[in-house]
């Protein structure tokens, strides 16, 4: 039996990994990390892999799926560390290669970090209890309109509950969707407003875990025209009404500022 450790690397770069991690990663006989599912700062792999003192190899979507390198290295007895960025178990491939792993006779363990679903609300200063089911927003594409995200940020403000919106991304292609093209879409998808607000406010995070993280509050209208600057972005449809502390936290992300 051999086993299999899911780290979290957190939002920003290889210095996010706690002391732990790093240690656990040096008595590791191999080294995978995704970065599809979110990206760490550029360069962060290498020096991770400088570290720790191994090279660490990076996987795509399709590889982490199969799980076929993990595997394989598990069945010959080695200790293996896969390296997400974020927190490993926010995405459902991740908790399938776990049960990948367990069918197969392997041990595992977790290191968490932090993570978008979190972070954003903390950043803003909303209360993670009020959010409901995140949404996900894919790139556009000819003949591709799901009504799922709509649908859910409109049931999660029937609640009285705020969405994470997640804008998709491919990072092998450098390709971002950003906060702009996010809000276009939605507005686009829901031209009467009906469950994304247009004379309620909504909100904007871009880079949480950086020095550079910033966000914006404000009307969808208005939000066009603010500078979101380089990825990676969220947005947030808040619930219909705010608790006092939640307006008093945001009032500093205003815009226009």
């Amino acid at each position: 039996m051999a086993e299999l450790l899911f780290v979290g690397a957190g939002l920003g770069d290889e210095r996010d990994l706690s002391q732990r991690a790093l240690d656990e990663l040096r008595a590791c006989d191999r080294l995978f990390a995704e970065q599809y599912t979110a990206v760490l700062a550029p360069g962060s792999l290498e020096r991770l892999g400088e570290l720790v003192g191994r090279p660490v190899t990076p996987l795509e979507r399709v590889d982490v799926e199969s799980a076929t390198a993990i595997l394989a290295a598990l069945d010959r007895g080695e200790r293996v560390g896969f390296v997400v960025p974020g927190d490993p178990f926010a995405a459902t491939t991740h908790v399938a290669l776990r049960v990948q792993a367990e069918e197969r006779g392997h041990a595992w363990r977790y290191l968490p970090n932090a993570s978008i679903l979190a972070a954003a609300a903390g950043f803003l200063g909303l209360q993670p209890y009020r959010f409901g089911r995140p949404v996900s927003l894919p790139f556009p594409s000819p003949g591709f309109t799901p009504s799922s995200p709509l649908d859910l940020i409109g049931r999660n403000r029937e609640l009285g509950l705020h969405t994470l919106v997640l804008l998709d991304l491919r990072p092998a292609d450098a390709a971002f969707l950003t906060a702009s093209e996010g809000l276009r879409i939605l507005a686009e998808r829901d031209p009467q407003g009906t469950r994304v607000p247009r004379s309620a406010p909504l909100g904007v995070v871009a880079r949480v875990g950086t020095p550079t993280a910033s966000a914006w509050f404000g009307l969808l209208e208005e939000l066009r025209s603010a500078d979101f600057g380089p990825p990676m972005h969220a947005v947030i449809v808040p619930a219909p009404t705010l608790h006092f502390e939640e307006e008093a936290a945001v009032a500093r992300f205003r815009w226009p500022r």
